[in-house]
């Protein structure tokens, strides 16, 4: 019972790093518009805007974790939402220039 309550309130064990996930071979996807991509990104970062995350799903291998961005966080954790559901091992990774610091 304790290990479930741990669980729940994130004393379980500890989500790998950004770090770690790129080193597992992680990719990651940018959900923001493809101006707001060009405007500046993560080097090797896969853009999908959130609108067509849906249905370009083939495009993401479902054998690697996913770490998802976007401009502020809110977007990424939808797209998190989504992809998760779809079986997914996802992480949201938050702001991309956030994000981009971590890795």
């Amino acid at each position: 019972m304790w290990s479930s309550i741990k669980n729940l309130l994130g004393g379980g064990t500890p989500a790998p790093s950004f770090k770690e996930l790129l080193q597992q071979g992680a990719l990651i996807v940018d959900v923001r518009s493809p101006q707001e991509f060009k405007g500046g990104h993560i080097k090797g970062a896969l853009n999908i805007p959130l609108d067509k995350l849906a249905t370009s799903l083939s495009k993401i291998p479902k054998n690697k974790p996913v770490i998802t961005c976007c401009a502020s966080g809110m977007r990424s954790a939808s797209a998190k939402g989504i992809l998760k559901t779809k079986g997914y091992d996802v992480h949201n990774g938050g702001g991309w220039m956030s994000l981009n610091n971590k890795i």
